[in-house]
């Protein structure tokens, strides 16, 4: 199916399920322990033997030599497969570093072995006989090092009009430095396979992917056989956040080590591992420059900002959403990438947005201040309806303004102490801040199988769920297009064997995958007619409506089955700007004594298209709410800038936020639809969640106690010194 033109009026706006609360499909799997997540598929192989994986000491340099006879005589151990002993193994497209092979170490913790065994006990301690000798090269992590080489260089990625010039007749001006640092995935799962290679054949890989057929691929160019040869299964994954998009050493090693042993192996990387040998959000370091006038009216905006990277990499690209956020006449836009051998950045919920904004919102707050504007007044009067860059393009639909004033309201901002440092309870010193969301939208193409059977429809596709409700607004999609109770859908995800989706990631997957499993139904719909002899029948209540002939789906004895992908337009993308909107509202209590923040309650409103289930989607927002409590007081990844390497590699050295930590959480979603951005006229919502939240945080920090935090984690060291008098 092609989608080649905004949907017009259609089946979905009569929303008999699409857009209704149901409770997750999965939802009882998950709570009582029984959903087979990749570690923990027990039934799917017998046989199955223990990898561990071992580590690079050191970020960059040469491995001279292994020494393994200690490990390989110790008991249960069935091989020990080390970096040296294979040739360096292929890189596809989307992987930075090279997984396995040769011995040339490129970042800390990069896999150089793994020992398999009978017990995972015994697999660990061999592992830690292993000896490994090195040559050590120099490294250069310090990124404001190579900030201050590279500022003020390079071809902007965005430049209009003559932005020296709108600063040098701007009646106010702001110029500050912002910095984020690393932050981990730190999902709840950790990376792990199960890996059945052990013929050299057919490779079969129960795992923890977002992405099935980006794994696939990436497993057949890294081991240099056919794809055909690759069997993937993910049908349960404890949460991703872009961690989980790429292959990494889990599903290597576990394959080399069955090719070794001639049996399954099984491999979950220990969370040290995963900090330093996965990947991660980059630090950025960003100088924002404003410019308005009197009137209060941006004339220019001047955004430069650097990430680190492995060669290659893409990094943490902070400015991606100043293009397009704010109304200026000019504006100029250049991220710097830095190249270090730390280990891999790449995607990580709402790359570029999720750091971008907590600089910027807070720029537009300090702004706002200068020009003595109430701040969300600030932002309305700085909203536009198209392509700030480019006028002649228009955003499908931004209801940016309608987030703010709406949140204001129910926030009661009104009723706040603009007054920095004018509101105390006993020992709290108590602030209201605000930020705004921006998150760009985008569409992958997705396909999906629709079978009919009895009166039930089965829906099959490669398509992931991490966490989001994957299983149930596909049910409700496939519901709805059939005219079904959502009890009578089933549908099955992650595997290879089924049609290739768009995977779970990007904020593109609930809205892609929906319009692809609505092709497929559409193509059965036309099955269903051809098999009655009807034309453009009406399928409701469980039944086939033509005229006056009522044939229940349930009567159609024989088993019909249609598949078909959604294939997504250039118009959207030549003629419309696609986007997610959102304001975030934020009360905190700073500590008058101590400097500890704490968040006492938070609402965001959001504008993000046809909600296609209000339970999941709430979800999906106030867990990016709890991810930005966490990315604005205590998350940083610390780095040690003489190995190159995360100190704080595991859960007790890296604090995230958890919803314990916010008494008080409200969702709002406006009733909007967005037809240009599918045939469900749905955007995504998942990372909209998490945009804007830390920059709310540190702005209601700033009115708790007139302290200006540009530096983040905001951390009560970077407070105490400043407060005032107990």
């Amino acid at each position: 199916m092609d989608f080649n033109q905004p949907a017009d009026q259609n089946l979905f706006d009569r929303a008999t399920v699409v857009g209704k609360p149901h409770a997750r499909i999965d939802g009882l799997l998950k709570v009582t322990g029984t959903a087979p997540y990749a570690y923990e598929r027990h039934d799917v192989i017998a046989g199955q033997l223990y990898g561990y994986p071992v580590g690079s000491a050191i970020a960059k340099g040469r491995i001279v030599a292994i020494d393994t006879e200690a490990a390989r005589g110790a008991p249960g151990v069935r091989s020990v497969v080390t970096t040296l002993d294979i040739e360096p193994l292929g890189i596809w497209d989307y992987n930075v570093a090279r997984l396995f092979g040769g011995d040339v170490v490129e970042h800390y913790q990069q896999a150089i072995a793994v020992v398999v065994a009978e017990t995972f006990e015994q697999a660990r301690a061999a592992a830690a006989l292993i000896e490994t000798t090195y040559e050590r090269d120099d490294i250069d992590v310090d990124l404001e090092a190579g900030w201050q080489r590279l500022q003020g260089t390079g071809e902007p990625s965005t430049q209009v009009g003559d932005v020296d010039a709108a600063f040098e007749s701007a009646a106010v001006t702001l110029d500050e430095m912002y910095h984020t640092p690393s932050q981990s995935h730190a999902m709840m799962e950790p990376h792990a396979s199960i890996v059945d290679w052990a013929d050299g054949g057919q490779m079969t890989v129960w795992t923890s992917n977002q992405m099935i057929e980006w794994n696939r691929q990436s497993l057949a160019t890294t081991f240099g056989i056919e794809p055909d040869r690759i069997r993937v299964e993910s049908p349960y994954i404890g949460g991703g956040f872009g961690g989980k998009l790429w292959l990494r050493a889990d599903a290597v090693l576990a394959a080399i080590g069955s090719r070794a042993v001639g049996a399954p192996v099984k491999l979950a990387l220990p969370r040290p591992f995963m900090i330093n040998n996965t990947t991660h959000r980059s630090a950025t370091i960003q100088r924002i420059r404003l410019a308005a006038g009197a009137d209060g009216k941006l004339t220019a905006i001047d955004h430069e900002a650097a990430s680190h990277t492995l060669p290659g990499g893409r990094g943490e690209n902070a400015t991606a959403q100043t293009p397009y956020f704010y109304a200026a006449p000019n504006r100029r836009v250049i991220h710097h990438l830095v190249e270090m051998h730390l280990p891999e950045a790449s995607d990580m919920r709402a790359p570029g947005e999720a750091s971008g904004l907590m600089a910027l919102e807070i720029a537009m707050d300090e702004m706002a201040e200068k020009l003595e504007m109430d701040p969300v007044e600030f932002r309305v009067l700085n909203d536009t309806q198209v392509n700030p860059s480019d006028p002649s393009i228009p955003f499908s639909e931004r209801h940016f303004v309608e987030c703010l004033r709406e949140g204001a309201e129910r926030f009661g901002w009104a009723d706040r102490n603009p007054t920095p440092g004018g509101r105390r309870e006993g020992m709290w010193l108590i602030g209201h801040g605000m930020a705004g969301a921006y998150r760009g939208h985008l569409n992958l193409k997705s396909g999906a199988r629709a079978t009919l059977s009895n009166g039930r429809v089965v829906i099959e596709t490669d398509m992931t769920d991490i966490g989001t409700g994957s299983y149930t607004i596909l049910a409700q999609t496939a519901a709805e297009t059939m005219g079904l109770p959502l009890g009578r859908v089933e549908v099955r995800l992650g595997n290879s064997a089924w049609p290739v989706s768009s995977g779970s990631g990007g904020q593109f997957g609930a809205a892609s995958s929906t319009a692809g499993v609505y092709a497929a139904c559409v193509a059965l719909r036309q099955q269903i007619a051809e098999r009655l002899g009807v034309e453009d029948p009406e399928f409701r209540d469980g039944n086939v409506i033509a005229g006056d002939d009522v044939t229940p789906l349930a009567a159609i004895s024989e088993e019909l089955s249609a598949e078909d992908s959604i294939n997504f337009g250039g118009f959207q993308t030549e003629e419309y700007l696609m986007a997610t909107f959102g304001a975030h509202f934020v009360e905190v209590g700073v500590h008058v004594a101590t400097g500890e923040t704490r968040v006492r309650r938070m609402l965001a409103v959001c504008d993000s298209g046809r909600i296609l289930n209000p339970i999941t989607a709430r979800s999906q927002v106030i867990g990016g709410m709890v991810m930005g409590t966490g990315a604005a007081l205590s998350e940083e990844l610390a780095v040690d800038l003489e190995h190159g390497f995360f100190v704080n590699h595991d859960l007790a050295g890296y604090e995230v936020a958890v919803h314990a930590d916010i008494p008080r959480q409200e969702v709002v979603f406006l009733d909007t639809v967005d037809g240009v951005a599918t045939p469900l006229k749905a955007k995504g919502v998942g990372e909209l969640g998490l945009c804007g939240v830390a920059a709310a945080i540190a702005n209601a920090a700033y009115n708790a106690t007139g302290i200006r935090v540009r530096d983040y984690p905001i951390t009560l060291d970077r407070m105490i010194d400043r407060l005032p008098p107990v």
